[in-house]
């Protein structure tokens, strides 16, 4: 019964996923359009593109059953720093500067942006290489935490079919209709996130074994009071730096600063800033609490580690499975969950397709061939998306070790080299193109020399759990260092940042 339900969900999503691609095909004929949606999204689109981006299955899967085990209701706190600053807080800061200096320099992607901010063709090239280096690789890790639920419910079903499905309708609806088509289908799966991740919290406080939100409290703090600790009680410094990376990074992130640039006037960033700060409430939220229930489902092994065959992998799918097949109703509940999951690593997966098919397509190639056809850059941008969402499947499926380290650290390497020059490109009239160089080096340069330190003193083993900490300390120096080297190195002309800023504030 609950493989019949299952299928029906999925056959559903499917056709609905695929329809949306057909119709968006027909709004594709300029670059532009299949990039940007002509510029012209609204703030729903706008805010629930942002929000599905920003959680995938990892969230889910990974962060809420491991940091939910180990940190306890204080995790639930990285749901909030993200929803505060990584929505609510960038979309203020980033969003109406952004829109209005990349339609003043006609810049679609953030290479092209310092290209023409920093007048430096070197720093597209350089940017548009880290695009492709790190996210490509970082995509393939949204496929993961997907499997081990799709392989209770599926009996005998591998963790690499459940990948291919995630591959094939990604491919399909993003190389039909580029980011038309993906806008619509997040706010589907966006609408299906919100639902599931609801009715997934009403019903596991109301189990048994949780007895609603004061007794749960109560029934932690027997287990260790630490596990009731807002603060991160041992686990504190742990909980700030992953709230920090995860939270300012999507500001140097190229997939989620693509939304401002497509966002169609500042009347809808008002609402969107709104929209997907509620959004992230609801799901970030939403998900550590469920992972922070875990110890009154799951019993511990003698490391103190979730007994369970996948580790913290396992934990929320364990609880799904323990919950949520006893009824039609259930039955029916753990389905639309799986599509939250499906639908999280879908939407994550396009946006990290489409930044990473743009730096090849319209940074190097059209660069190099600045005569190509609209049409033939779209083309060339379609076959991209599809060799990429390839690429990113073959690395998830062979889990080969080097690439899985790599997934660690891409999201340090990308918001380490961006964020410092983006911020202070939009706002300091002061920054010169060797203060943009100094932020865009530092995120390849500092998470390397932390890395290569730390291996030779801990071991790589030990090393790779701190992949957090070196991303933002990566993320604080490139905001620092821009602004210090600039003070110090010859200034732009006085015409070129009028050109740049004109009457912005």
């Amino acid at each position: 019964m609950i493989q019949l339900f299952a299928v029906i969900a999925i056959l559903v999503f499917t056709c609905v996923s695929v329809l949306v691609g057909v119709v968006a095909s027909k709004k594709t004929a300029t670059i532009e359009d299949f990039f940007l949606a002509g510029r012209s999204v609204g703030p729903w689109l706008s805010a629930f593109s942002y929000g599905t981006s920003y959680f995938s299955a990892v969230i889910f899967i990974g962060y809420a059953g491991m940091f939910g085990w180990l940190i306890g209701m204080g995790s639930i706190l990285i749901g909030i720093g993200n929803a505060v600053l990584g929505c609510l807080i960038a979309w203020l800061v980033l969003a109406k500067p952004t829109r209005r200096m990349t339609h003043k320099l006609n810049a679609k992607t953030m290479p092209e942006f310092f290209f023409a901010r920093f007048q430096g063709s070197g720093m597209k090239m350089y940017a548009a290489i880290i695009i492709f280096i790190f996210l490509v690789p970082y995509a393939a890790s949204v496929y993961k935490g997907l499997g081990t639920l799709f392989s209770a419910i599926f009996v005998g079903a591998t963790p690499t079919m459940c990948m291919l499905l995630v591959a094939v309708l990604t491919a399909i609806y993003l190389v039909l209709g580029g980011y038309v088509a993906t806008m619509w289908n997040d706010l589907i799966q966006g609408i299906i996130m919100v639902f599931g991740i609801t009715a997934m919290v009403i019903i596991l406080i109301n189990q048994p074994e949780v007895g609603g939100m004061g007794e749960a409290v109560s029934r932690l703090r027997d287990i260790s009071p630490s596990l009731v600790d807002m603060s991160g009680g041992p686990m504190r410094q742990t909980l700030f730096i992953n709230i920090a990376l995860t939270s300012f990074g999507v500001w140097g992130m190229p997939q989620m600063i693509h939304k401002y640039y497509a966002i169609k006037d500042e009347k809808s960033i008002k609402s969107a800033t709104i929209i997907s700060t509620v959004f992230a409430i609801f799901i970030g939220c939403g998900a550590y609490l469920v992972g922070s229930l875990s110890h009154l489902f799951v019993k511990p092994n003698a490391d103190g580690g979730p007994d369970l065959a996948g580790g913290f992998d396992d934990v929320i799918p364990s609880i799904l499975m323990k919950t949520l097949t006893s009824g039609t109703f259930s039955i029916i509940i753990l389905c639309v969950i799986m599509l939250l999951l499906l639908s999280a690593s879908m939407s994550t997966l396009s946006s990290l397709v489409l930044s990473s098919s743009s730096a090849v397509t319209i940074d190097l190639i059209h660069t190099a061939r600045p005569e190509l056809s609209q049409k033939r850059q779209v083309l060339i941008m379609r076959i991209l998306c599809f060799v990429f969402i390839v690429l990113s499947f073959i690395f998830a499926s062979l889990n080969i070790s080097f690439i899985v380290n790599l997934m660690s650290f891409s999201w340090g390497v990308v918001a380490g080299s961006f964020i410092g020059p983006f911020i202070w490109g939009l706002y300091g009239r002061f920054i010169t193109k060797a203060g943009a160089w100094a932020g865009l080096l530092t995120g390849p340069v500092c998470v390397g020399v932390l890395l290569t330190v730390n291996v030779i003193n801990v071991g790589f083993e030990a090393a790779k759990g701190m992949a957090p900490m070196f991303g933002v300390t990566a993320m604080a120096v490139s905001v620092a260092i821009v602004p210090l080297v600039s003070l110090i190195t010859p200034k732009f002309s006085k015409e070129h940042i009028d050109n740049a800023f004109g009457s912005m504030v």
